[in-house]
């Protein structure tokens, strides 16, 4: 039978429906060789099999990831639907309930779009935007969740004025998964705690920009802390333990991280650190975490 050279991989040839590799040793006293065949068609078959687990793999995870990211802002439009269907509602506050709906929703259709941009290896384009308006958006869409668990979430901008280059709606994903890992640790199974309190606040710090994320939760011990970032390492029942490690995977892709500082019923505080500019920061040194306090 006819062989032909498989032209993916030298050395090994395909002689019907086997699989052969080809080995072939010089006998330098009788100027003969001695040719080996090998049938790896088993082995070329187990090998293609788990590449495909593997791409399945890939594509699960995928998903896992896309349904996290698509999470927080269905929740806040569908909180905005929920508010139009009172019939007492005025005008004016209508349309600015279903403007909010729609921006929503417009969110959650770019957020798809770049994920079948990254299914597809494309690069997500860099941009520069300010500061002040990634904090407004991230208000817009986790401020009515606060609100409807009877938490308090505050706002504090010490870096007026500044502006980060980088992917915004990849940065705002990030941040969004640790205001939703406080807004978990303030959950217990009555409900919220009382008293629950979110701060987020932006300063910066030598050429970083410092943002923290602070709650008054239930904290976490030292050794929960250490595997927090790890793909698929979760402490709750309905988690995907994916939201933290790929926030931290999107601060590393824009040249920063993030690091988290907790102990068992003091809360704890994330910490994301995102390089400025020459422009914009100077010139300093490295980021450093302030003690962590039981109030945030």
């Amino acid at each position: 039978m006819p062989l032909s050279i498989a032209s993916e991989t030298p050395g090994e040839f395909i002689a019907g429906d086997r699989r052969l590799a080809v080995a072939v040793t010089p006998i330098d006293s009788a100027g003969g060789r001695i040719v080996l065949l090998h049938d790896i068609t088993e082995a070329q078959q187990l090998r293609t099999q788990v590449e495909r687990n593997q791409r399945l793999a890939a594509m699960g995870e995928m998903a896992a990831q896309l349904a996290h990211q698509l999470r927080t802002p269905l929740a806040a439009a569908l909180l905005y639907a929920g508010n139009l269907e009172n019939p007492e509602l005025a005008v004016a506050p209508r349309v600015s309930i279903a403007q909010k709906t729609v921006a929503r929703l417009k969110h959650l259709e770019r957020l798809i779009q770049d994920m079948l941009l990254f299914a597809r290896g494309e690069v997500l384009g860099r941009e520069g935007f300010a500061v002040a308006d990634l904090l407004a958006e991230l208000t817009h869409t986790f401020e009515p969740l606060a609100k409807n668990r009877g938490i308090v979430f505050q706002v504090h901008d010490e870096a007026p004025g500044l502006a980060l280059t980088g992917n915004r709606k990849s940065l705002l994903s990030a941040i969004t998964s640790l205001l939703e890992n406080a807004l978990q640790a303030l959950e217990t199974n009555e409900g919220a705690m009382p008293d629950g309190r979110i701060a987020l606040s932006v300063r910066a710090q030598g050429d970083s920009l410092l943002l923290s994320v602070k709650d008054n939760g239930r904290g976490m011990h030292a050794e929960t802390a250490a595997r927090l970032f790890e793909p698929f390492y979760t402490t709750r029942p309905e988690g995907t333990g994916l939201g933290l490690a790929i926030a931290r995977g999107i601060a590393r892709a824009h040249g920063g991280g993030i690091e988290v500082v907790s102990s068992p019923g003091a809360g704890a505080e994330f910490f994301l650190t995102l390089p400025l500019s020459a422009a914009e920061g100077g010139r300093g040194a490295s980021p450093t975490y302030p003690e962590h306090s039981d109030q945030p």
